[in-house]
Order: structure tokens, then sequence, then C-alpha cells
């Protein structure tokens, strides 16, 4: 099962084998429920779950069924993942294949990052399933980077990691209110949209991050608190089968976190 939990928008997908469906451009507060389960009584019982967390209307149901091999009693141990807790995830995504837990995300502190993990392996319960970390504690200062960003995109020449004139217009903003905050650490991520090889996307999105990183330094803010790294097509936030969609999946995120 896979969430994807942004500012402003909740977004859950769930998948227990094969591709994993990707989201639609969703309403801000609203949850989509996708991917492919082993049978109807499972689908219904997840989805009965997640409305009861989340409130009947935010749930959009993109759920399926396929004939599928899952782990004894996957469909309850699923259901009780499902917990409160992760509603003080942010910017994340919860995977469940098979049994194999992994959850990503921001919380705004080390005790929370602790707590979700502990919920997460006490629900569980049982040796035979991973539960992978990817949680960060997020420092005082986010809603300025986004403030500074401001729907605006980091723009590039197409296909290269050149900045242009537009771009570099952004990140003088942006250089501003980072050199505000000496006490925290950045990291610039770079994405693609879906089109064109994923190793390329990959390579390009780390390229254009790494660029950003060179421009911000020229600016004057410190190498060592910018890190970098390349998602390339896997966090899209918009359907790729649209050019708004693609055009909104290619940009820059910055996030502050912990020095």
């Amino acid at each position: 099962m896979r969430f994807l939990l942004r500012a402003g928008t909740l977004a859950a997908m769930l998948a227990l084998a094969g591709p994993v469906v990707q989201a639609q451009s969703v309403a801000p507060g609203k949850v989509v429920v996708a991917g492919d389960v082993p049978d109807e009584s499972t689908r219904q019982a997840i989805l009965a779950r997640v409305r009861e967390l989340y409130g009947p209307d935010r749930v959009i149901d993109q759920l399926g069924v396929r004939s599928l091999a899952a782990p004894p009693n996957w469909a309850q141990h699923v259901q009780r993942v499902l917990h409160p807790d992760l509603k003080n995830v942010t910017r994340g995504q919860l995977d469940i294949r098979g049994n194999v837990v992994e959850i990503r995300g921001e919380v705004t502190s080390d005790a929370q990052r602790q707590q979700v993990l502990s919920q997460l392996r006490s629900q569980l319960s049982n040796p035979t399933y991973t539960v992978r970390n990817g949680l960060r504690v997020t420092a005082a200062g986010q809603e300025q980077l986004d403030a500074a960003l401001a729907n605006r995109i980091v723009e590039f020449e197409p296909g290269s990691a050149t900045l242009t004139a537009t771009g570099q217009q952004v990140l003088n903003d942006l250089a501003g209110v980072i050199k505000r905050m000496p006490d925290r650490r950045f990291e610039i991520i770079g994405h693609t949209d879906a089109q064109g090889a994923r190793l390329s996307n990959l390579a390009l999105s780390a390229a254009r991050a790494d660029a950003v990183k060179s421009y911000l330094t020229a600016q004057g803010v410190p190498a060592a608190l910018l890190g970098t790294s390349g998602a390339g097509p896997d966090r899209p936030v918009a359907s790729n089968d649209t050019a708004e969609g693609r055009a909104r999946n290619r940009r820059i995120e910055v996030r502050a976190i912990s020095q």
C-alpha cells in the first residue's frame, strides 16, 4: 500500500504487487485509495478503514481486485497499520508491499518520528514484517521557503540543467530566505515528468538539483548547508497525461531540515 501525503493534499495509493497505479491530480483534502488487492472483501475492509480514519466524504475509491498471492492475514495487518498516527506524517508515503512496510515523509520532531515508527511496529506485531524508516524531522522555516517559491517553477532550458533567466530570479528570492536561516540545512530535490526513460529522468533531476545548489552557492548560501537529490518521475504531484500536469511535475523542491 502506498500513501502520498502532501501539504494541502492527502492522497493514498494502495498496491499489493505489480505496478502501482499512479495518482491523478487530487483535490486538497481528498484521500485517493488506488491499486490492486486479492479479493473484494479485502477491498471493502481497507476502504472502510480509510473512511473511518479520514471521513467518507474525503475518500476517492480507485482500488481494484486482481488475482494476487498475499501473505497470511495480510488484510488484517494492513488495517492495523492504518492508524491515526499516520496523520502526523506530511509530504510522505507509506508503502506496504507484501510483508515489507516502508514509510517516508516529514514529522515535526524526533519524538514524533519514534512514535509513528513504534506504532507501526506494535500494530504489526509480527516478526515476518519489516518496517523501513524514511521519516525525517523538518525544521522551522519551511513555510517561508514555500512562500518564496509561491507556486512558481524554477525553470530550466528544455531537457537540460541550464537555468533560464526566470528560474534564476526565483532562486534569487529563495537565496534571501535561506540566508535568514543560518541554523538550518536544506535539501534540494529535483523532479521530472514521466516522459522519456526513467533512468535519464533520474539523472536529469539530479543534475538540476546540483545546478540549483551551484546557483544558490554563488548567491552566498554556504554549500555545506545544501544537499541535493534527484527523484526523477517517481513523486508526481499531478497527472502526467496532460501538459499542465507534466509542467507541475517538473519542479524543484527545497526542504528545511534540522542541523
